[in-house]
């Protein structure tokens, strides 16, 4: 069940209120789960039950994406926002440093919420900000594409298109390994909270210039890519590696950039050992 929750932020123009709409789930230590851009937070929904058996499982619609409501008119859709408003959020749901997992724009904002010591620990999935110039030009072309097509596909083919196999690839191939293991109603959703993203172009126009080359020190961190991840090519975990030189980097072999649902048994497998783990440890598994 979905509900929603305000709370104020701080941002250049003063004080501001925020809504954003969640599921929880599920008892024990918590559990904070982000989103990428477009997405909405039922990319979550093939590991939820499984991350649930052992914690308070948030999942959360970042501002201007799913049916979470757009940031106040005028409010930045960049880090220096989102990261207090994360803070903000838990608070709200009376979560203190919960253990955060996020993928893609999602997995940025949990290393950035690391970095700034709002959470226990942080399971980075295919997490933006690792690429060269050229490998963000090429990801924020795709990103646009799909939005296009997104905006433009009409509501009767998408919903004929996500009855085949093939049609379930043309539509999510980008972002899944294996896209026909997506439910029809599955797709015609994510596809649709892609058209409706109203905070997708401010947020696509502030990752122009974010760069993570910050250590995340102190807690034990996992940063995991999908060995077909072909929207942030797995290449830019060795630079993760780097950045972050005590974390775990593990190869999620068979997955895509959104592997929840390619390999639901793996990832939650690599979110619960990081979350269990009580040092940080460093080189390459899976």
């Amino acid at each position: 069940m979905t509900a929603t929750v305000s709370f104020p932020i701080e941002s250049p123009l003063g004080p501001r209120t925020a809504t954003v709409a969640y599921e929880r789930k599920g008892a024990g230590a918590p559990l904070l789960l982000l989103h990428g851009i477009g997405h909405h937070l039922q990319a979550w929904h093939p590991v939820i039950d499984i991350l649930a058996a052992e914690h308070d499982v948030i999942a959360v619609d970042l501002p201007g994406f799913g049916v979470s409501e757009p940031l106040p008119k005028g409010v930045p859709y960049d880090l220096g926002t989102f990261v207090p408003a994360l803070g903000a959020l838990c608070s709200a749901l009376g979560v203190e440093r919960p253990h955060v997992v996020g993928n893609s724009l999602g997995g940025l904002l949990a290393l950035e919420m690391g970095r700034s010591n709002l959470v226990r620990s942080v399971t980075a999935l295919s997490p933006a900000g690792f690429w060269t110039e050229a490998e963000r030009k090429y990801a924020f072309a795709t990103l646009r594409a799909m939005r296009v097509g997104a905006l433009t596909l009409p509501h009767s083919t998408l919903e004929r298109l996500s009855r085949s196999a093939a049609g379930r690839a043309a539509l999510t191939g980008t972002i899944y390994a294996h896209p026909a293991r997506r439910s029809p109603e599955a797709v015609v959703a994510e596809t649709l909270a892609l058209r409706e993203a109203t905070g997708f172009d401010e947020t696509l126009a502030a990752g122009r210039s974010v760069r993570f080359t910050s250590d995340v020190p102190g807690l034990p961190v996992t940063i995991a890519w999908g060995s077909r991840d072909r929207l942030l090519l797995p290449r830019q975990g060795v630079r993760a590696k780097r950045a972050v030189p005590d974390a775990r980097l593990i190869r999620l072999r068979g997955c895509g950039h959104v592997p929840m649902n390619d390999d639901p048994a793996l990832v939650s497998r690599v979110v619960l050992d990081t979350v269990r783990a009580t040092t940080s440890q460093g080189g390459l598994s899976g």
